[in-house]
C-alpha cells in the first residue's frame, strides 16, 4: 500500500472516459427517429444534465491541456443537441401535420356513419358497411389532442345511435355487445392490476392507453353499460388519486430539499468569504468544504425550476473558495522561496563560525543563529532537508569540537558513565505488570533519575543513550501493546458493521480518507519533532531534551504503524 500516493492530474483518455461515454449516448439518442412514442426527449436532456455535471467535475482538477479536450468535447454536444433539437422540430411538425390528416380521415368515417343511418337499409347491408367503418377508424393513428375528446364523443354517439336506432338483427347486436362487454371487462382487470403497481407514474401511462383502447370499443348492452363503465370510471379515479398524491408528495420533498441545499449554500457561502492565514486554517476549511460537498450529493433533487439555479448557486461558492485556496497556496511558494535564502544566508554564518575556539563567544553566536532559523517559516519540502543538514552539519562539528575540549577537563564524566550503565541494567531488569498507571510511574521515574545524572564522556554519549532509549522504548512498546490490540479488535468489528450497515462501501470510504488525513498529519508532525531536535544538539541539558524528543517521536510512528494498520484493515474489505 502506498500511504503517500497523491492524486496525479489524470491524462487525456481517463480524464473525458465519462465525458465521452455520455456524448456517445446522446449522439445515438439524437439519431433515434421515435419522439412521440418514447422518453427520448426526458432521457436527453437528463444526458445533458449528466454531460455538463460531468464537465464542470473535471474541470475542478483538470490541467490546461485536459481543459482544452473538455472544452472540444462540450463543443461537439453542442453541435449534437442543436441538430437534435432541430431534428426534433421538425419530426413533430411532420408528427402534427399526420394528426391533422387523421383527424380529417375520422372526420369523413363520421359523416359516412352518418350517412349510413339515414339509409335505414336492411341490416344485411348496413351492417358489414358499419363494420368496415369501424376497422378503418381503429386503423387510423392518433390525432391532435386538443380535438380527441370531442371527435371520440361524436364517433361514439353515432355509435350508439347506429346500435340502438337500427333495426339490425338480434343476433349480430348480441354477438357484438357480448365481445364488446368481454373485450371492456378485461380492460377493467388490466386498469385493476395496475391499482397495485409500484411505481405511480408507469400505472398513470399505462392507464392512458388502456382508455384509448376503451375508446377504440364499440357499446355493450343497455343492461351493462353503466355497470361495466362504473367499473372502469372507479378503478380509473383511485389510480388518478395515487397520482396526484405522488406529485403532492414529491412536491414536498422537493420543498424540503431545496430548503436543505439552501441552508448548504449559505455554510457554503460563509467558508468562502472566509480569509485564512495559515494552512493549517485552509486545511480546516476545506474539510468542511469537502463535507458540505458530501451532503450535497446526498440531498436528492428541488423542482425543476429551481435545482438549477441551487446548484449553481452552491457551485459559485465552492469555486470562490478554492480560487482564494489556489491563489494563497501560489503565493504561498512565494514565501517559501524568501524562506530558503534566509535559511541559507544562516547556514553560510554558521559555517563561518565552525572552527571558533572563542566558545562562549560562539557559542552565544550559534544560539542565536538557532533562534532566528526557527523564527523563519517552512520552505519546500524538497529542498527542506538538504538545507537543514547544511545547517545542522555545521551546529554539530562546532559543538562537537566544543565538547571534545569539555572532555578533557571534566573527570567526572566517567563517574556518570557508571551510574548510567548501572541505571540501564536496572531498567533492562524491570518487569512490565498489567497496572498500566504504575509501569508509567515506573518509567517516569527512570527517566527523572537519568536526567539527574550528569554528563559522559563524548565517545560514550551516544552509546549510553540509545541503550537507554532502547531499554525504555521496549518498555514503553509493551505497555502500549496492552491496550493497541484490544483497540484493533474492536476496530475490526466496526469496520465490518459498517461494511453490513445502509453505509456500505460509502461509509468505509470516508472512516479511510479520515484516517488517511491523520496518517500525513502525523508524518509532519514526525518532521516537526526531528527538526526540533537538532536544535538541542550541543546544548546544556541536551540529553534529557533530546530523550524526551526521541521518545515523542517513537510513540508517533507507533501511532503511524496503527493508523497504517487500520486502513489495511479497511482495505481488506475491498479485495
Amino acid at each position: 500500500m502506498d500511504l503517500k500516493r497523491n492524486s496525479a492530474v489524470t491524462n487525456e483518455n481517463d480524464l473525458a472516459l465519462d465525458v465521452v461515454e455520455i456524448l456517445g449516448k446522446c449522439r445515438n439518442l439524437s439519431d433515434s427517429a421515435n419522439i412521440e412514442g418514447s422518453n427520448l426527449h426526458e432521457e436527453m436532456e437528463r444526458l445533458k444534465s449528466q454531460f455538463y455535471s460531468a464537465v464542470n467535475t473535471k474541470k475542478e482538477s483538470a490541467d490546461s491541456e485536459s481543459l482544452k479536450i473538455l472544452a472540444d468535447l462540450e463543443a461537439q454536444f453542442k453541435e449534437i443537441y442543436a441538430a437534435y433539437k432541430s431534428d426534433r422540430k421538425v419530426r413533430i411538425e411532420d408528427m402534427e401535420k399526420v394528426k391533422e390528416e387523421n383527424y380529417a380521415a375520422k372526420l369523413q368515417i363520421i359523416e359516412e356513419l352518418k350517412t349510413l343511418l339515414e339509409k335505414a337499409e336492411d341490416v344485411t347491408h348496413t351492417f358489414p358497411e358499419f363494420r368496415d367503418l369501424q376497422n378503418r377508424w381503429k386503423s387510423i393513428d392518433a390525432v391532435p389532442a386538443a380535438k380527441a375528446r370531442n371527435l371520440w364523443e361524436t364517433y361514439q354517439h353515432y355509435v350508439e345511435k347506429f346500435y340502438d336506432y337500427i333495426k339490425i338483427n338480434n343476433e349480430f347486436r348480441d354477438i357484438d355487445f357480448k365481445k364488446n362487454l368481454e373485450a371492456k371487462t378485461l380492460l377493467c382487470e388490466k386498469a385493476e392490476a395496475l391499482a397495485n403497481e409500484a411505481n405511480v407514474v408507469n400505472a398513470f401511462k399505462e392507464l392512458q392507453k388502456l382508455h384509448e383502447s376503451w375508446k377504440e370499443l364499440g357499446p355493450v348492452a343497455k343492461e351493462y353499460r353503466e355497470a361495466i363503465w362504473g367499473r372502469f370510471k372507479a378503478i380509473t379515479s383511485e389510480i388518478n388519486r395515487k397520482h396526484q398524491q405522488y406529485f403532492e408528495q414529491l412536491k414536498i420533498a422537493q420543498k424540503k430539499n431545496l430548503e436543505d441545499k439552501e441552508i448548504l449554500c449559505l455554510k457554503a457561502e460563509e467558508i468562502a468569504q472566509a480569509n485564512p492565514d495559515s494552512s493549517g486554517e485552509w486545511n480546516k476549511l476545506s474539510k468542511k468544504m469537502d463535507a458540505l460537498q458530501a451532503q450535497w450529493k446526498n440531498v436528492g433533487f428541488a423542482a425543476k425550476k429551481d435545482n438549477q439555479k441551487i446548484y449553481d448557486r452552491f457551485r459559485v461558492a465552492c469555486d470562490a473558495f478554492y480560487k482564494a485556496k489556489r491563489e494563497y497556496y501560489n503565493n504561498f511558494k512565494n514565501v517559501m522561496s524568501e524562506n530558503l535564502k534566509i535559511k541559507e544566508q544562516l547556514c553560510e554564518k554558521a559555517e563561518s563560525l565552525v572552527e571558533s575556539k572563542d566558545w562562549k563567544k560562539a557559542t552565544d553566536q550559534f544560539i542565536a543563529l538557532q533562534k532566528q532559523w526557527k523564527e523563519v517559516g517552512p520552505v519546500a519540502r524538497k529542498q527542506s532537508d538538504a538545507v537543514w543538514k547544511r545547517f545542522r552539519a555545521a551546529c554539530d562539528t562546532f559543538f562537537d569540537n566544543k565538547s571534545r575540549h569539555m572532555d578533557a577537563e571534566d573527570v567526572k564524566y566517567e563517574e556518570n558513565l557508571a551510574l548510567k550503565e548501572s541505571l540501564i541494567a536496572e531498567v533492562k531488569e524491570y518487569q512490565i505488570c498489567d497496572a498500566k498507571e504504575k509501569n508509567i510511574g515506573a518509567m517516569r521515574e527512570f527517566q527523572n533519575r537519568w536526567n539527574a545524572i550528569g554528563f559522559v564522556p563524548f565517545k560514550e554519549k551516544e552509546r549510553v543513550q540509545k541503550e537507554f532509549n532502547e531499554a525504555m522504548d521496549a518498555h514503553f512498546a509493551d505497555i502500549r501493546s496492552l491496550d493497541s490490540e484490544k483497540k484493533l479488535n474492536k476496530f475490526r468489528r466496526m469496520v465490518i458493521e459498517v461494511k453490513n450497515s445502509g453505509k456500505g462501501d460509502r461509509g468505509l470510504k470516508f472512516e479511510r480518507e479520515k484516517l488517511l488525513l491523520k496518517y500525513r498529519k502525523m508524518e509532519q508532525d514526525i518532521a516537526t519533532l526531528e527538526n526540533n531536535m537538532g536544535f538541542f544538539a550541543k546544548s546544556k541539558n541536551a540529553d534529557s531534551m533530546i530523550s524526551d524528543l526521541e521518545k515523542k517521536i517513537a510513540v508517533a510512528r507507533e501511532e503511524l504503524a496503527r493508523i497504517e494498520e487500520k486502513i489495511n484493515i479497511i482495505d481488506s474489505q475491498f479485495e
